[in-house]
């Protein structure tokens, strides 16, 4: 039927508690399917930790605009925010 989806979520608790913190449905809804989603995750060193041109180059890579002029604080905040 076009227009109409099929309720496949699997984790209803976990999609609303994502949904309200502002997560998009698309995003809620392929985090609470993914089974073993609370085990994966936290391998990647923190941004703190990170040198200042580590930080910079994934800004870079994901596109954060005016990081040349930007501290490594505002980067990681930009980063954040992104």
């Amino acid at each position: 039927m076009p227009g109409k989806r099929m309720n496949s979520i699997k984790n209803r608790d976990k999609y609303e508690t994502l949904r309200d913190h502002g997560m998009s449905k698309e995003k809620a809804a392929r985090i609470a399917n993914t089974p073993n989603a609370s085990r994966r995750g936290g391998k990647a060193p923190s941004y703190e930790d990170m040198t200042k041109d580590e930080v910079y180059q994934r800004a870079r890579k994901v596109g954060v605009e005016g990081r040349s002029k930007m501290s490594k604080k505002e980067l990681i905040h930009a980063l954040r925010e992104n």
